[in-house]
């Protein structure tokens, strides 16, 4: 099967993990109501349930599932009961995110690469083994099969340079007119490299809450015009710490025999991230705030939030990894199709 017939076929609806994604669910297949505030109050921020049920009420506004139907994207009893998810994860993003003073400080901080690194590309780079680059390849998959999509939002949100800085940022991540260069189709062939199922939302049941909150953290700033500094913050930490994270990871893709399709797909962005961090730096970050200066702190806060969901993320997988557990919640069976 083609990478496009992939493309075109709606995700089925996963597992519920909890209350809350079990009504979101329910409800999306019409059989019972939207989760209440008091069970949204009472979760964990961070937890599996709400995590899910989040992703899932976003979800409606990227590919959507199978049989549920289009309109339920902005059906107004399912929207009260996401404000309420959303506003517990973002009180709770605000209260635990150390948020420096400045963007200037916050940017400072992950501009310098630390000497003796201990991330999760540090992990990989040095040690990993082709199993824990699958896994990660499988969590990594609920966005980079849909890389840049979240972020595409804050377009009409922005004016004069901060939109022509973040339109070019754009067209390169969407292959700059070439559908065999969209980033998501070379992680889809970096998944084929390694033997993974490249359909969209495929490993949604298996991912962790940590993967959950990295990728619900973009649909929050993207969908909101309120929070369009914090998008533009974290687009900016993403792109400043993509370029050398990703050559670590190129390397191990390397080291460990993954293919040449997975170890382009991080050459890539080795080569991008370098221009585009200049890119967002200068022009959609100096442009907003030349702009709007009252948007500081909020760009600084999606700056720092982003490294926060990614801290807890890192501190998962290098737990289980090195106690040499699956970081997924359903392990991936064994490699069959590898580089075959």
């Amino acid at each position: 099967m083609t990478h496009d017939d992939h493309d075109h076929r709606d995700p089925r609806l996963p597992s519920a993990r909890g209350p809350l994604s079990a009504a979101v669910i329910g409800y999306l297949r019409g059989t019972g109501p939207p989760p209440g505030d008091q069970q949204i109050a009472s979760a964990s921020a961070y937890g599996d349930d709400l995590q899910l049920a989040l992703y899932l009420c976003y979800e409606l506004h990227y590919r959507g599932f199978e049989g549920v139907p289009e309109d339920r994207e902005w059906d107004p009893d399912l929207l009260r009961g996401r404000a309420a998810l959303e506003d517990r994860f973002l009180t709770a993003l605000r209260a635990g995110t150390p948020v420096h003073d400045s963007v200037e400080e916050a940017l400072a901080e992950i501009l310098v690469e630390p000497v003796d690194g201990t991330g999760v590309t540090h992990f990989l780079h040095d040690r990993g083994e082709l199993w824990q680059l699958r896994e990660y390849a499988a969590q990594r998959s609920l966005y980079h099969l849909k890389e840049a999509d979240p972020h595409a939002w804050v377009l009409p949100r922005l004016w004069g340079r901060a939109k022509a800085g973040m339109a070019a940022v754009e067209f390169d991540e969407f292959g700059g007119g070439r559908p065999d260069r969209v980033h998501a189709r070379l992680f889809a062939d970096l998944m084929t490299d390694l033997g993974l199922d490249t359909t969209y939302g495929h490993y949604l049941d298996a991912a962790c809450a940590e993967a959950l909150t990295t990728v619900n953290l973009m649909s929050l700033f993207g969908l909101h015009r309120s929070l369009r500094g914090a998008l533009v913050g974290h687009f900016a930490a993403v792109e400043v710490t993509s370029s050398p994270g990703s050559r670590r990871l190129a390397e191990a893709m390397r080291r460990t025999g993954a293919g040449p399709a997975a170890e382009h797909f991080y050459d890539e962005h080795v080569e991008a991230d370098a221009v585009h961090e200049q890119v967002v730096r200068h022009d959609v970050i100096g442009g907003l705030l030349a702009e709007e200066p009252r948007l500081a702190r909020d760009i600084a806060f999606g700056i720092d939030a982003t490294g926060h969901v990614e801290d807890r993320l890192a501190e998962r997988l290098l737990t289980d990894w090195r106690s040499g557990k699956s970081s997924l919640r359903t392990p991936l069976p064994s490699e069959t199709s590898h580089n075959s």
